[in-house]
């Protein structure tokens, strides 16, 4: 199954690669998952499991309960209508319903295996990650109630992080200072609810107006030309902060942002093609999202590369700097996941080699260190140099969802290409 595929820039090339992501997928990845992961007993998802699937602990983290339940209803939406499928979302999206809101309305960080609360972070990423899930639900059962939970905790979602003041401050007002995350994972979600539920209206924008004010903020705060990089915090006017936390970039955040971008374009381009309407002013954006999202991949492969053991680093400077955090030369599975998809994406989108290239690099590299060959699925935590650092499969942070998103978009997209190809012939 992981046998390494020829470059994605041939025919034959997309064929053995759409067959290695689907394969992964539906053979390995999610079985694992299913077998392993789902609470029979409580519902919902466990995520903290052991190389072989033995659970390690039974806490729960909210944002997977959200995460997973994406997952199964996407492949549910998208691939076939497997009733296991749909089960295993319903499972996360009913115990989050049971349990994951506090009397306030905002969801938890981590509750126990029967759905006591036990933390409450600042954040509202668990949010985020709920209105995916009921979006894609909805879309799959057909639930009501789902899709208006998906457009309120999104409503939530964006109220905590764009109005000032709501979400209680991380650092004393001293040095002011704001992440890219809460735009990144505003447009994907905007993305997501789109796809399932149409371009509904959530507070005083439509989904599509809400991924334009993320995609403009980070194109003007966030992305430095004089520096070429994508900056993970800046200060409130966007201006650069000359101390640890300020000058740490991270890679792979910075290459999932910009597939994001990538995909916006290219879904408007799917409108130009496919309308008969007067699409003039849609043109402009496209070209602008493709060069943004291209600009930030190309910067930021390398920032992030490692050039003597291959793979991506975790954090890197923006001067060159010693990094403060000790697992900054660490290769985690999710950097990977998101570098897989962007540099396919800029080849389909754009034909250059050097993406192609880019591609074969960091498949190569994660096929040949990530996958368990014993017991499936993929280990989350290397060394440097490529070796095991925990033999664990899951944690609060990690479960179904980098990994299962990686291999699921891009199947899709190479068997898209792949048809339009023969279409072509």
């Amino acid at each position: 199954m992981n046998q390494l595929p020829a470059t994605a820039a041939t025919a034959q090339g997309l064929s053995r690669l759409a067959s290695l992501y689907r394969d992964t997928l539906l053979e390995d990845v999610i079985p694992f998952w299913l077998r392993h992961g789902l609470d029979r007993e409580h519902g919902g998802v466990i995520t903290s499991l052991d190389q072989d699937g033995v659970i390690l602990d039974t806490d729960k983290s909210v944002w997977f309960q959200g995460r997973a339940g994406w997952m199964f209803a996407s492949l549910y939406n998208t691939v076939e209508r497997r009733q296991e499928w749909l089960e295993a979302a319903r499972t996360c999206i009913e115990f989050s319903r049971r349990h994951a809101f506090s009397p306030e309305g905002k969801m938890y960080f981590t509750v126990t295996r029967e759905g006591r609360p036990l933390r409450m972070r600042r954040y509202v990423f668990s949010e985020a990650f709920a209105a995916i899930a009921n979006a894609a639900y909805s879309k799959a059962s057909g639930d009501a109630r789902a899709a208006e939970d998906a457009r309120k905790t999104f409503e939530t979602y964006l109220r905590y992080s764009f109005t000032p003041g709501v979400m209680p401050p991380k650092h004393e007002p001293t040095r002011p200072m704001k992440g890219i995350g809460a735009h990144m994972i505003g447009i994907v979600t905007a993305q997501e609810i789109r796809a399932n539920l149409g371009d509904i209206r959530v507070g005083e924008r439509t989904c599509t107006e809400w991924i334009d004010f993320s995609i403009s903020e980070i194109e003007r705060d966030f992305l430095k030309p004089e520096h070429e990089v994508l900056m993970e915090v800046v200060g409130e006017n966007g201006e650069i902060l000359n101390h640890f936390d300020g000058r740490t970039l991270n890679p792979g955040h910075a290459l999932e942002a910009a597939w994001f971008i990538l995909h916006e374009a290219r879904l408007r381009q799917k409108t130009i093609v496919g309308s008969s309407a007067d699409t003039g002013d849609i043109t402009p954006t496209c070209d602008r999202l493709v060069r943004l999202g291209l600009q930030i991949l190309d910067w930021m492969w390398k920032r992030g590369w490692d050039e003597e053991h291959g793979g991506l680093f975790y954090f890197r400077d923006l001067r060159g700097l010693p990094v403060q955090e000790y697992w900054h030369d660490m290769k985690f599975w999710w950097p990977h996941n998101e570098a897989i998809i962007a540099t396919l994406l800029a080849w389909i989108m754009t034909g250059e080699e050097k993406y192609a290239r880019w591609h074969q690099l960091v498949h190569d590299w994660s096929f040949r260190h990530f996958p368990d060959p014993k017991f499936g699925e993929w280990y989350g935590y290397l060394h440097r140099d490529g070796s095991i650092s925990v033999r664990l499969k899951g944690n609060l942070w990690k479960g179904p969802f980098h990994l299962p998103r990686m291999l699921w978009y891009c199947w899709r997209l190479c068997q898209e290409r792949r048809t339009l190809e023969e279409g072509q012939a």
